[in-house]
């Protein structure tokens, strides 16, 4: 099986990389390429004309997306950029992939949501994004449906990986600097690792292959939930009972409301998503996301 890795530098798309390589052939494709016959390839979603032709030409079985414009509060200044790159593209895509007759697997986010109330939202809960870049999201997954093609939308959130910059990093490095922090309370999700769902993808495409019936669209993330600020001090405990030194501690991470932490993007306040409809698909068992980050953070770390 062929299939083309869209954005294969990024945190989701490293983990993939590991992920999908017993699946078959595996072209990492980065914004600009030049292949072994000194053709140029384009993997740039903000080129969206350019990225179909490319991958028509290498006529893949699958592609995998996990490419985005992922700048929440830049998006509100940049729409068209944001908007090209989270619909236009992904809307090329899957016309390519309906004529190929194979599968976009395609990630969105719990940002397609207005985030009120405090149930999980399962698959088929009403819309209501808040921002440009919810909206960009939103209307991906809606160009994507409308293509025809095959193929598996996974919405998640709150993701993090050892690889790159995170919440969880920020938050170590100023509980390294001061003696008290201020989090945010009132927006409850739950975290969730690039390998957690680079392992789901590679599940569901190996189901996808014989049975073309679970096309659609999936919740993806961790069990559990927490606000961020619960998260803050999860990470700062963790470290300081494994010898990282810092100046705060969990005790010292103080809950604020979103009102207090004003910016240019709305963000959810309920990212709880219910992903039942995964679990019974796939026959997934979906861990605590404490685990997650544990590991994430040994790993991060340099930790044995």
């Amino acid at each position: 099986m062929k299939m083309v890795l869209l954005g294969p530098n990024g945190q989701v798309g490293w983990e993939l990389r590991r992920a999908l390589a017993p699946l078959g052939e595996v072209i990492a494709l980065p914004r600009a390429l030049t292949d072994s016959n000194g053709l140029a390839l384009c993997g740039d979603l903000a080129q969206p004309g350019r990225l179909a032709a490319t991958v028509r030409a290498l006529q893949p079985a699958v592609v995998v997306n996990a490419g985005a414009y992922t700048a929440v509060d830049q998006a509100e200044s940049e729409p068209d950029l944001a908007r090209r790159i989270n619909a236009e593209a992904p809307g090329a895509l899957a016309q390519v992939m309906a004529e190929l007759g194979g599968w976009l697997v395609h990630y969105s986010s719990d940002y397609v949501f207005d985030g009120s109330g405090n149930l999980p939202r399962d698959e088929a809960a009403p819309t209501g994004p808040l921002s440009v870049y919810g909206r960009t999201k939103l209307e991906g997954e809606d160009l994507i449906r409308a293509s025809g093609c095959r193929h598996l939308i996974l919405r998640t959130s709150w993701v993090h990986a050892a690889r790159g910059g995170n919440f969880a990093r920020t938050m170590l490095r100023l509980a390294a600097e001061r003696d008290r922090l201020n989090v945010i309370d009132d927006q409850i999700g739950a975290p969730t690792g690039a390998d957690l769902l680079a392992d789901i993808t590679a599940h569901a495409l190996r189901r996808a292959a014989s049975d073309t019936r679970v096309s659609g669209s999936y919740h993806a993330a961790a069990a559990g939930e927490v606000s961020w600020c619960g998260y803050a001090r999860h990470v700062i405990g963790w470290a300081q009972q494994h010898g990282v030194v810092l100046k705060a501690g969990p005790e010292a991470v103080h809950a604020i409301p979103t009102s207090a932490y004003p910016t240019p993007a709305r963000r959810p306040l309920n990212s709880r998503l219910a992903t039942a409809k995964l679990r019974d698909t796939f026959g997934l068992r979906l861990p605590a996301w404490q685990a997650g980050v544990d590991r994430m953070l040994r790993e991060a770390l340099n930790l044995p």
